[in-house]
């Protein structure tokens, strides 16, 4: 091995422990539920999973990914546009494409690829990207692998929106990119206003929605919501979050799917989804679909579990979804706070730079509908012991 690299290695490791930003992995023992067994501590409250409505580990999903193995085998064998395409991966793109009422569908390995691969496959030189400044960093990379020309505004700001709009008026085309929920605050994109500039400046638009599945909008997500859905002329969706699977993916026109289905190379380059991730996910969809009591039980959690923590006096930012953050601002303070909430039993991982802005940093917690409603007193009395040790209420 090179002796700089590895000395350069030790150094960069070195300088996050220093700085408060070195987070080694957490392991758990069992599957992802309302208590778990994490680094080898039993019955640890989970705040951290994005499992909102505890889909990870439900009968049906199992039933449904053996059953794909004994049908279909382990691997799909080859790349999608080859011949790792196989029946149980059209029947998800379609089931997928009736639950988001939209023409067509394409899924991604993940959230990620599918933002590295339409982003630069749909815009060019002669184009240009108007971006949210705390758009998730799938986004960001995947403005950077396009050539189009890119404006940042701020966040969630319309005069500064449209000033964006008005100053890229040369481009061929425009495309506006937004989270539809933004995973660290868990505030939501204004679509209605973003949709209706894009109307009027001939821009067209792409939600980042992954927060924003299973969630809003009945599982559809924040456009359905808001109902601009079929306004939006890109939307991207996440498998691994609330539907408890694995995987993106781009919903829109048959337009769209076509043309990414021949140019986005991390389609065209990436082995197919296991035929049991694809089955399991098709079982979460007529879940998510046919019984609404996966989120009312979400949202009837989220409001307990907000509401308990400002009765403490917790700040918890400007979030109006699942997501919801304790705000600390100090790293060290926030990682010493995650520490002794882990102690009392509770699962509630810090987040810290480059995740948010330095002097951010913020126990980001997860309320689900797997949590009973002990879970989230137990939460609390945990979240109040430890902030009252630590002075931070």
């Amino acid at each position: 091995m090179n002796d700089t690299l590895q000395q350069w290695l030790g150094d960069q490791i070195g300088l996050l422990k220093d700085q408060n930003l070195y987070k080694p992995l957490v392991v758990m023992d069992t599957p992802s539920g309302a208590r778990i067994t994490v680094n080898g501590k039993p019955n640890v409250i989970n705040l951290s999973s994005n499992n909102y409505l505890g889909l990870a580990n439900h009968p049906n999903l199992k039933a449904a990914a053996v059953n794909a193995i004994g049908e279909w085998g382990a691997g799909a064998g080859a790349v999608r546009p080859i011949i790792g395409t196989m029946r149980v991966h059209i029947d998800l793109e379609q089931r997928l494409a009736r639950f988001k009422h939209v023409e067509s569908t394409l899924v991604f390995q993940s959230g990620f690829t599918a933002n590295a691969g339409v982003i630069p496959t749909i815009t060019d030189g002669d184009d240009a990207i108007i971006t949210d400044e705390l758009n998730h960093a799938s986004i960001i990379d995947g403005v950077r692998l396009s050539k189009a020309a890119r404006k940042i505004y701020k966040h969630n700001d319309m005069n500064a929106l449209e000033d964006a709009l008005k100053e890229t008026s040369s481009a061929k085309k425009r495309l506006i990119i937004t989270d539809g929920v933004f995973s660290m605050d868990g505030d939501v994109a204004p679509l209605k206003e973003i949709v209706a500039l894009a109307e009027q400046y001939n821009s067209a638009v792409m939600v980042d929605d992954a927060h924003g599945s299973g969630v809003l909008g009945g599982g559809r997500g924040t456009a359905y919501h808001f109902g601009v859905h079929d306004k939006i002329d890109v939307q991207l969706g996440t498998l691994s979050k609330a539907v408890g699977t694995m995987g993106g993916y781009i919903a829109g026109s048959a337009k769209l799917i076509d043309w990414l289905v021949q140019r986005a190379r991390p389609f065209l380059f990436s082995t197919g989804h296991p035929p049991a991730t694809a089955a399991a996910t098709i079982a979460a969809i007529d879940l998510m679909e046919n019984d609404p009591s996966f989120t009312e039980r979400l949202w009837e959690n989220t409001a307990y579990w907000k509401a308990g923590l400002q009765k403490l006096g917790f700040d918890t930012g400007i979030s109006v979804t699942p997501i919801t953050p304790v705000m600390i601002g100090d790293e060290g303070k926030a990682q010493e706070f995650q520490r002794e909430l882990f102690n009392e039993g509770v699962l509630a991982l810090a987040i810290v730079f480059p995740t948010v802005a330095r002097g951010k940093a913020r126990i980001r917690t997860m309320p689900s509908a797997m949590h009973a409603r002990q879970d989230l007193d137990d939460a609390l009395t945990a979240f109040e012991k430890a902030g009252k040790k630590l002075g931070l209420i």
